[in-house]
């Protein structure tokens, strides 16, 4: 049986809210030669609902490899947000945000109420320039690129 132990001495470079996007860039990180591990990915893949109590799903990377992984992270996001363009002004500050409304004040009561059971949000990547929102991220430059 394999058995991994981690130092004490990892750091925390980005913490996320969900599984897919944080395997993404562990594994991108890996492929550039960098150590380092996902924390709490167990606890919110099967409860997501703790991810906001426990801080979401840590990625923490070792103290001699942090500045190089923060700048590759830096550069990953970089090409993230240059991939997508607001189809009204062409802009490529797009973010995704929870969309503020009834249905996520009631997500939020129904999730306090019967403390496991969610009710997702509703989000929407918005460009930032001229307030433009969508369910899906807007069409790329390079259509293979991906997070």
């Amino acid at each position: 049986m394999f058995f991994v132990f981690y130092s004490m001495d990892y750091q925390l470079l980005r913490a996320y809210d969900n599984y897919i996007s944080a395997s993404i860039i562990l594994a991108r990180l890996d492929e550039e030669g960098i150590r380092c591990y996902l924390k709490d990915e167990y606890t919110v893949t099967i409860d997501p609902i703790l991810s906001n109590a426990i801080g979401g799903i840590k990625l923490m990377v070792e103290p001699a490899d942090f500045a190089r992984a923060k700048e590759l992270l830096d550069g990953f996001d970089r090409q993230y947000r240059a991939s997508a363009k607001c189809p009204r002004c062409g802009s490529h500050d797009i973010v995704y945000i929870s969309k503020p409304g009834v249905k996520n004040w009631i997500t939020a009561i129904a999730s306090w109420l019967f403390s496991s059971y969610a009710i997702p949000a509703t989000q929407v990547y918005q460009c930032a320039d001229c307030g433009n929102e969508t369910a899906d991220l807007p069409a790329s430059d390079e259509e293979s690129f991906m997070i």
